[in-house]
């Protein structure tokens, strides 16, 4: 059975030495020892190593995405270099291994008409969509000055996936000052990224683009869970903003979720649930999670046969647009 990951990180030398962080440092380490592999190095392998660890474990092809904090972090000419370079090294990964690889486009979006420019070029090249880490200087996808990169994934119909950053400065402040770590993957990435998606669908992003696709990984960053009782809050909301389609609608028919890095059982059947069977796609978060432990869970899942395929392959074929005769591995 093929077996598609969407939510696969790399780094470059050039992001890893921007974005390089004391604080993190420690976590890094202390995370390799957690997950049995050394996480920074794994991060700049797009070939043997991430291919190996790939066949020991049965996936078939990953989605390569530049890792947090992405391009969002940065402004000006770096921001340009930074995707251009981390977007380079994903696409020579891919043509030598196009069964294995695709990827998303990491975009500058710090400067509107770069980060445009670098989309379309990229998608050009065959990439499946963009990856965005997070809010850009305060900026979510809710600001209509970045909507021009939400009109070209619709007219192209390809998703972004909506990646957590570091939570805004006004949430490090307050209620993570003594607690930073747990900003990042342990609570504060899920604030950031459910709020991220809330903006979007109460900003009227799904009025303006009906058809476009946003991916959430760490099984919706918790939004399915809380679902029931922020729509029984929220229909007088949805007046008074005069939206046309419901959060049910865009939970439905604008949001697919990944079960990156959150490898519950209970939280999976809550996820399924809510998103319905073709909502929600299997990944790992490699190399912040060991795919030996995720798809020993995935396997582990109570799924019938045609549930398991899709979840595993089919639904992230149909998402990515992936032509079911292309030459893709089967484990």
């Amino acid at each position: 059975m093929r077996v598609i990951t969407l939510e696969e990180h790399i780094t470059t030398p050039m992001h890893k030495d921007a974005s390089f962080d004391a604080v993190r440092q420690t976590w890094y380490a202390a995370r390799s020892a957690h997950v049995g592999h050394d996480i920074e190095r794994e991060l700049l392998d797009v070939g043997s190593s991430r291919l190996a660890s790939m066949d020991a474990t049965g996936i078939s092809l990953q989605v390569l995405s530049l890792t947090t904090p992405g391009c969002q972090a940065f402004a000006g000419d770096q921001a340009i270099s930074m995707a251009r370079d981390a977007n380079d090294r994903m696409a020579a990964a891919v043509a030598a291994h196009p069964d294995r690889f695709r990827a998303f486009a990491a975009l500058p979006t710090a400067d509107i008409r770069a980060a445009l420019t670098e989309f379309e070029s990229r998608l050009d090249q065959g990439f499946v969509g963009a990856m965005i880490n997070g809010h850009t200087s305060g900026r979510f996808l809710d600001d209509k000055a970045l909507w021009p990169l939400l009109d070209m994934a619709q007219s192209r119909d390809v998703p972004i996936y909506v990646h957590p950053g570091a939570p805004h400065p006004g949430l490090m402040g307050s209620y993570f000052k003594g607690y930073e770590d747990l900003a990042r993957p342990a609570w504060g990435f899920a604030m950031d990224a459910s709020m991220h998606f809330l903006r979007m669908l109460f900003g009227g992003v799904f009025d303006e683009f009906p058809r476009l696709r946003i991916i959430l990984g760490h099984m919706g960053e918790g939004l399915p869970f809380g679902f029931e009782r922020m729509e029984d809050h929220t229909p007088y909301v949805v007046s008074r903003r005069g939206l046309k389609k419901s959060p049910r609608d865009c939970f439905r028919e604008n949001l697919v979720i990944t079960t990156s890095g959150a490898f519950s059982a209970p939280a999976f059947q809550c996820a399924l649930d809510i998103m319905g069977e073709d909502n929600i796609l299997f990944s790992v978060d490699w190399p912040y999670e060991s795919n030996a432990v995720g798809t020993r869970f995935f396997n582990a899942l109570d799924l019938r046969g045609a549930l398991r395929e899709k979840l595993a392959w089919k639904n992230a074929a149909r998402v990515l647009g992936l032509d079911l005769a292309d030459t893709v591995h089967s484990a």
